[in-house]
């Protein structure tokens, strides 16, 4: 994120630039709102290339309270700087789907500043964003998850730990539903696994993921193989040295099964959680639950899976009715 030092200007008594402002405001999106660290660079950095936009703009310093002056028409005039990029200072043109989301980073941190400072800018509400169509989940079939997890336990240029390691990992993002960062949060004291798993997902939010035999199995083989001895508190996964798995190796799994495979790049370690929940919807489970199980915070992300699932039934239909 850039460093540029914007000048102060006093608030309430106090010096408060608008770089002190988006710092305080990243602060609480890490500490309150408990964003990932992800979540928090992004925001960050879409907050700070419009705060350097609106120093450019109006030729001067900028404080946190200048931002309240902020209208409309300078929002848009934002906007229209970054679809088109910006002339060579650092900053590339946004697709539209970008430009919602920065559009949403900045409407975010204006919220913040009229709550926690005083600072309001009510014209900001004027603005709308790019129309984005919403992608669809691409899951991968029943088929593909089941090969994918059994290639994964035959990759004979490993050790039999890695391949049990490996077969483990996928069988708990098919089986359980599970993110690659919430998968390997899992530490030595959560294994063997019980009946379910109470897994902290985005934000904090915690929920129970119920563990089936076949994803029990494939973790106890893995621990069985495992040469490390871990403490209770260690990181369960491990990497080729010892240390902590990380997610790059799950996704470099990922490329060269599907390659192997014949799998499409949308065959990636996501896909097999999106796979969870469409198969489960299409064996009738409710979308309720499902959103439960998933850790979704809002039902409509969920619903997602309701199009993919219809389209899935419909392409059945097509290939099965003697007519079609």
């Amino acid at each position: 994120m850039a460093t540029e030092t914007l000048s102060p200007s006093k608030v309430g008594g106090e010096i408060v630039t608008a770089q002190a402002a988006l710092g305080d405001w990243l602060a609480y999106l890490a500490q309150e709102r408990r964003a990932s660290p992800r979540t928090v660079r992004a925001y960050g950095d879409n907050v700070q290339s419009y705060l350097i936009f609106l120093q450019g703009h109006r030729g001067g310093p900028l404080s946190a309270q200048d931002l309240g002056q902020t209208g409309a028409q300078e929002l848009r005039a934002y906007l229209a700087h970054r679809r088109q990029g910006n002339g060579g200072r650092g900053d590339h043109a946004l697709s539209p789907r970008s430009l919602s989301q920065a559009l949403s980073s900045i409407r975010s941190f204006h919220r913040w500043l009229d709550r926690r400072c005083g600072i309001a800018a009510p014209e900001l509400a004027l603005v709308r964003g790019p129309r984005v169509k919403p992608g669809l989940p691409r899951p991968v079939s029943e088929d593909q998850a089941f090969e994918l997890i059994a290639a994964a336990g035959c990759d004979t240029d490993l050790q039999d730990w890695e391949m049990a390691r490996d077969e483990a990992v996928l069988t708990l993002l098919y089986g359980c539903g599970l993110r690659i960062s919430e998968a390997l949060s899992l530490t030595r004291a959560d294994a063997p696994l019980g009946e379910s798993l109470r897994i902290t997902g985005k934000g904090g939010k915690t929920r129970l993921a119920p563990v089936l035999p076949a994803v029990r199995q494939a973790v106890d083989a893995y621990l069985a193989a495992l040469p490390f001895a871990l403490g209770p508190a260690e990181p369960l996964f491990r990497a080729k040295r010892g240390g902590a798995l990380g997610p790059r190796p799950v996704q470099a799994l990922m490329e060269r099964l599907r390659g192997r495979l014949g799998l499409p790049a949308s065959a990636t370690p996501h896909a097999l959680r999106h796979a969870f929940a469409t198969h489960l919807l299409g064996a009738g489970a409710d979308l309720r639950v499902i959103q439960e199980l998933l850790g979704h915070a809002s039902l409509s992300t969920t619903q997602r899976y309701t199009a993919v699932d219809a389209a899935g039934l419909l392409a059945t239909y097509a290939k099965a009715h003697p007519r079609a």
